[in-house]
């Protein structure tokens, strides 16, 4: 079996889709979350175990914990959100500022784990029976890549299938993980371990870090998919999160590897993705190799841009992979999920 090298750069869009927040409901949210507010001595509103977590970060040896500072950092976060691009850009128009940072991305944390408890593909472990329900994600994009995944692959044959796939993911959600973990084992019929096997050989990048491992992933920092975290977890994961000038550092091994995969790729497929400049610089080979032969494919969605901004997004995509304008394909008239129904050929694995 000769499989294509495919890579997957995913943005909120794709998350979207799930039903996770985009935009302004995910900046209300944030502000939500940060408006921290007592009755005298009673918390009245925002989320307590930011508090916790934000205490726990300023306990002195004495015991003695002020986060007041910190409070006003949370505020001033909160009262920002309407004017924000987003959470992320706040965060890195005052890099330097480490009681900003810190309540930003405790805020990432907290809304991106309750998200996830809200999402289509969520399950309730409190039942080892309760599955996804794979017919309410039929309009999710994750469904049609599944097919993709799947098309004229056996069971002995999908490791060296999962093998030619990258996932370069700006969002701090785990949901391609988690619902691939799942979805293996429902169409296979293979176990936990194996599932896990198997995507451990995938390539999973999150150049802006995440809210922590998965427990089948076998690393440090495990938060359950949606799961409840006590607040010093909080604070450990919210420490993995990276701004912008901390992803794009490049010197960063990861960034080697993601360009690498972006010059490498037979096809390269933007689900939700922006295309905001820094991104882009982040994705951008050093050395680009031109592609004679014209083999090399790039697809992307652009739902809602302008056709001025979507030719000239085409230019960078062609510059990024040193290759004609007609080996690119850019729609602002499809979803993550019609993508694929669209170009099944184009995409396809097989």
């Amino acid at each position: 079996m000769n499989n294509k090298k495919l890579t997957l750069v995913v943005g909120a869009g794709a998350s979207k889709e799930l039903g996770l927040p985009v935009g302004a409901e995910l900046k209300a949210k944030i502000a939500s979350l940060l408006d921290i507010k007592f009755d005298l001595s009673q918390q009245k509103s925002g989320d307590y175990q930011i508090r916790s977590a934000l205490e726990s970060a300023v306990r002195r040896p004495d015991g003695y914990r002020d986060i007041n500072p910190h409070l006003h950092a949370a505020w001033r976060i909160r009262d920002a959100m309407p004017q924000a691009i987003s959470i992320d850009n706040f965060i890195d128009n005052h890099q330097g500022d480490e009681k900003i940072e810190l309540c930003g991305k405790l805020a990432i944390v907290r809304s991106i784990l309750e998200a996830e408890k809200r999402s289509k593909i969520y399950v309730d472990p409190s039942n080892y029976k309760n599955r996804i329900n794979y017919s309410a994600t039929d309009d999710c994009w994750l469904n049609p890549f599944t097919r993709l995944l799947t098309e004229n692959c056996r069971a002995d044959q999908l490791e060296a299938r999962l093998s030619s796939i990258s996932f370069v993911i700006f969002n701090y959600d785990r949901c391609i993980e988690h619902y691939l973990f799942h979805a293996l084992q429902n169409y296979y019929k293979i176990s936990e371990s194996r599932a896990a096997e198997l995507l451990n050989s995938v390539q999973f990048f999150h150049p802006y870090g995440s809210v922590g491992a998965l427990p089948w992933q076998g690393q440090s920092n495990v938060i359950p998919f949606g799961g409840d975290v006590h607040h010093d977890a909080l604070l450990d994961n919210a420490r993995q999160i990276k701004t912008f000038t901390e992803g794009t550092d490049p010197e960063s091994s990861e960034i080697c590897e993601i360009r690498n995969c972006i010059d490498s790729s037979d096809c390269l497929v933007f689900l939700g993705f922006a295309f905001h400049k820094l991104n882009m610089q982040l994705l951008r080979p050093s050395d680009p190799t031109f592609d004679a032969k014209e083999t090399k494919r790039n697809f992307a969605t652009a739902l809602g841009l302008s056709e001025f901004d979507c030719n000239s997004i085409s230019l960078e995509i062609c510059s990024m992979r040193a290759c004609m304008s007609e080996q690119t394909v850019l729609r602002n008239d499809l979803t993550c999920n019609t993508i694929f129904s669209e170009f099944t050929r184009g995409i396809s694995l097989a």
